[in-house]
């Protein structure tokens, strides 16, 4: 390959070890001499011969039908690749068992760092593989009872501007719809609602609340019931992604063209069919979270952090409606 490339031996090593001290002129002719060849690096086997983890790091996904887990991977991916590391994806099915069984099949792979996106309430079973130098960082939520980096969103913030919009707007009775505050994010969600409910003298929002497991209970079934009752609420702040397509059915079936609408999380044709949506940069997520993965490979030591990435409403429509009766 060197010969072919017009290189000596070592610089094709430093361009596949050491890509960034190596002119992209030559990076470039390397790269296309290994292409001719059909050369791939075997970073497992690198690894062990050094007696180290390897250049690959392991991601720990929910399921791969989720766009959000999706899109954070194509930026963890994109990320680790432009600093020559390889990306072993794995998915966990949202269950505790799953991930600590996933856990341990990654881990047996000597990968060099391992991204979770926790699921169980626990993940102190990893203490031990981090003490023993892989690093552990978990996105979108903190793990708990572990020592981990983290990368989360703002995720409070966010569902607080939306309740306040629709406040604004004369909403009174606003509902909440998601999955149980089980986990980090909806908890964040949930509390960023109550708290802008009560700056505005609603302090007992349990009515307004509906959550439900969406996958245990449609999430269409949870909006129909609760826009078919008496006292229906005249806004709905959606938790995910599958809530909103949930209520947008409901309404639907209801042809209900005047309850005003937010959803968290963006998604495919939302901005087609005018859904005001909290949004975020799922790429930009992945991104941050491969960015620190590779920092704490280089640096082990010193303290675990926690990187907050913004959020925001974007108005396209449903969120905008006044309470029904008013002009």
């Amino acid at each position: 390959m060197a010969r072919l490339a017009g290189v000596s031996p070592k610089t094709v090593s430093r361009v596949f070890n050491q890509r960034e001290r190596v002119a992209a002129e030559t990076v470039e002719r390397v790269m296309m001499a290994a292409k001719r060849l059909r050369f791939r690096p075997n970073f497992l086997a690198r690894g062990l011969r050094r007696g180290e983890g390897t250049n690959t790091i392991g991601l720990m996904i929910g399921e791969l039908s989720n766009p959000f887990y999706y899109k954070v991977a194509t930026g963890i991916e994109q990320e680790l690749a432009a600093h020559g590391y390889g990306f072993i994806v794995a998915t966990t099915d949202d269950t505790p068992e799953g991930e600590e069984r996933v856990a341990d099949a990654l881990l047996a792979q000597r990968i060099g760092a391992l991204i979770i996106i926790p699921v169980s309430d626990d993940q102190s079973y990893l203490e031990g593989e981090r003490q023993l130098g892989t690093p552990v960082i978990s996105v979108d939520r903190p793990a708990r009872n572990l020592v981990a980096d983290s990368v989360v969103l703002d995720n409070r913030t966010g569902v607080m501007d939306a309740t306040r919009g629709l406040l604004a707007r004369g909403h009174r009775r606003i509902a909440y719809l998601c999955n149980p505050a089980s986990i980090y994010s909806q908890a964040e969600r949930i509390a960023g609602y109550r708290l802008a409910m009560a700056e505005a003298g609603i302090s007992e929002t349990g009515p307004w609340e509906r959550l439900e497991d969406d996958r245990a209970l449609a999430p269409e079934r949870i909006a129909h019931q609760l826009l078919s009752s008496d006292e229906a609420p005249t806004a709905l702040i959606c938790g995910n992604n599958r809530m909103t397509i949930g209520a947008l059915r409901a309404m639907r079936a209801l042809a209900d063209e005047t309850t005003a609408l937010v959803g968290f999380d963006d998604f495919d044709t939302a901005d087609v069919i005018g859904v005001t949506v909290i949004s975020y940069d799922p790429f930009e997520l992945g991104r941050r979270t491969a960015q620190v993965a590779l920092e704490r490979m280089r640096e082990p030591t010193g303290f675990a952090r926690q990187l907050t990435l913004p959020t925001w409403v974007i108005e396209r429509g449903t969120g905008e409606r006044p309470p029904k009766g008013k002009a």
